[in-house]
């Protein structure tokens, strides 16, 4: 039986995130393993580029067992980087950290095969039972019809809607500041505020059940 784990905004907080899949591949103990990474890899954190280069790795290593997502700061940093959107407020929003990572001064000046990795990002997944997603989901729309702005971006309607989507949507992208999932009938935040000082999170999902039946956490 495969089991999928889906790991929140990362942040450039590389030394959770290693630690994080290192406790899944423990847990997993042999059986096949899918991860489905939910976008914010970069910015505010310490080690951006580190974790970009161990993502990239996981995928060489395990292919189609690992599933990277874009967040609203890829999004960010790749207008940035198209001349579609002005750099001042990417990097008031951690993309100066995420620079400094790279020890770059503009973000063109970025590995080119990093860039090419973050336009290579997908905006959701869907495994059956759940909907993976960087932010949400727009309630008034069905999955097949949502808009790519909503999905990296959405917070309200979608955070406090109650509709059954017919998936649980699994997301992250809105902090919470206590390290703890908030798990709803209809939704998983798995953003536990890793650049905040709050734990990573990884929800475990096997192919019997459509809630998590576990929690992996790197403090």
């Amino acid at each position: 039986m495969t089991l999928t784990y889906a790991i929140g905004d990362v942040h450039g907080s590389l030394d959770k995130l290693g630690r994080l899949i290192a406790r899944c591949d423990e847990y997993a103990n042999g059986r096949s393993a899918r991860f489905v990474f939910l976008g914010d890899y970069i910015d505010r954190g310490p080690d951006a580029a580190g974790v970009v280069r161990l993502l990239r790795d996981l995928q060489s290593a395990r292919g189609d067992g690992v599933v990277t997502l874009l967040g609203n700061h890829e999004a960010m940093a790749l207008a940035v980087i198209d001349g579609t959107s002005p750099a001042e407020l990417w990097l008031e929003q951690g993309g100066a950290a995420t620079l400094e990572s790279y020890r770059a001064t503009r973000p063109r000046d970025l590995p080119p095969e990093h860039i090419d990795w973050m336009r290579s990002l997908r905006l959701t997944y869907d495994d059956g039972r759940r909907f993976f997603v960087h932010a949400g989901i727009d309630p008034n729309r069905s999955l097949d019809a949502q808009d790519d702005e909503d999905l990296i971006w959405i917070r309200e309607p979608f955070l406090s809607h109650r509709r059954d989507y017919g998936r649980l949507i699994v997301h992250g992208h809105t902090p919470l500041r206590d390290g703890v999932p908030d798990l709803r009938r209809n939704r998983l935040n798995l953003d536990t505020g890793a650049v905040y000082g709050g734990p990573l999170t990884a929800a475990a999902f096997d192919e019997g059940q459509t809630r998590p039946i576990t929690f992996l956490q790197a403090h």
